[in-house]
């Protein structure tokens, strides 16, 4: 069987997220590709689009959330996505039980005794007006009915795993900062969420693997896992096997991925690329050493905001005052400093309309 080290699995992942080369593709079909793109942070989702699209324009992405093509809701491990509306409604349905696990196991003090399925209903009768709502405001609807659990505990019930929620516009959009107001993702896209069968092969969870192998392949059950935080789908993996291509980490992990699927060679140069907070490319594995060493592994998660740097987090950044501050986390040589500083001048004159290509790189530590 073929092993694969971390520099072949890194530039693997580099291709399928489009941070090898920059693409043309549509930026409604790198969102579809991608599988969405984390978003609990609002404005992050335009970097990570920068990043892997070739002259993106931040109003793309904002006429596709008022078009209602592309939708902000809970969904992979319980946290804000950006996903197209045809794969939010095609996936929220088997997402459900994580999602009501997740927060019930959150909150499972606050939400002893309560019966999910009856706040759920009281939640939907109170959403059918077609009003768009804050979570304050489904709370104090319901206030009187459930008065004991703590407001955030039984908002969070609600909008993140009982009721399938879009968060709409203008919260997301290029420079707008807007509250979070909620309307079922049936009424806000002008169609039903898929039902699950009731019997049968599983099919959504085997074009969940389909779609998360080609944007992070090749990658083992337990990446998989990490990315939706779905269980129960190694079923749908033994269902797809006889069309999957079977390989070895330098650890001995089993890898799985899709015949045809990009696979670099591991000498094939990668450009410095900088990633948003809590972007995927790093976020959705279980192991993430093919492109993040353990030392930085936490960073990830914390949201801080990484560099690349031959395809590997070698720094952070972040932007003060029209300019991009990049931190170094290694020594970084001096023609790694120069493309760093050409890549940040670029960010820094997106993220300010032009107005400045200022970077400041940080000393090296020691």
């Amino acid at each position: 069987m073929t092993i694969l080290d971390s520099r072949a699995l890194n530039r693997a992942t580099l291709a399928r997220q489009f941070l090898l080369d920059r693409t043309g593709t549509p930026v409604l079909d790198v969102v579809a590709h991608l599988g969405g793109l984390q978003a609990q942070e609002p404005q992050e989702p335009f970097v990570g689009l920068w990043s892997r699209i070739r002259a993106f324009h931040p109003t793309a992405l904002d006429d596709l959330l008022t078009g209602r093509h592309v939708v902000r809701t809970h969904l992979m491990r319980r946290t804000v996505h950006l996903v197209t509306a045809d794969d939010a409604l095609a996936w929220r349905t088997r997402h459900d039980t994580m999602l009501r696990q997740r927060v019930l196991t959150t909150y499972r003090r606050e939400l002893a005794g309560l019966d999910p399925d009856e706040v759920a209903a009281a939640g939907r009768e109170v959403m059918a007006d077609g009003r768009p709502r804050t979570m304050s405001e489904l709370v104090d609807a319901l206030a009187a009915r459930w008065p004991a659990p703590p407001r955030r505990a039984l908002g969070e019930l609600l909008v993140a795993a009982l009721i399938p929620m879009a968060q709409l516009p203008p919260r997301g959009l290029w420079r707008t900062k807007a509250g979070v107001r909620n309307l079922p993702l049936a009424t806000w896209l002008g169609r039903d969420v898929a039902p699950m069968p009731a019997d049968g092969p599983d099919q959504i969870g085997q074009a969940l693997v389909r779609r998360y192998l080609a944007a992070y392949g090749p990658a083992s059950s337990a990446d998989l896992r990490a990315w939706c935080g779905l269980a129960g789908l190694p079923p749908a993996v033994q269902a797809i096997r006889g069309e999957l291509l079977t390989f070895r980490d330098e650890r001995g992990r089993q890898l799985l991925d899709l015949p045809g699927a990009p696979r670099p060679d591991p000498d094939t140069p990668a450009p410095v690329r900088f990633l948003p907070a809590f972007d995927n490319a790093i976020l959705g594995y279980h192991d993430r050493s093919r492109i993040v060493d353990d030392a930085h592994r936490g960073l990830s998660v914390a949201g801080a905001r990484a560099v690349l740097v031959d395809g590997r987090v070698a720094a952070t950044w972040n932007a003060t005052a029209g300019a991009v501050v990049v931190t170094p986390l290694r020594r970084l040589s001096r023609s790694d400093r120069a493309a760093v500083t050409e890549e940040g001048r670029s960010l820094a004159s997106f993220l300010t309309d032009g107005d400045s290509d200022r970077v400041r790189i940080d000393p090296s530590p020691a």
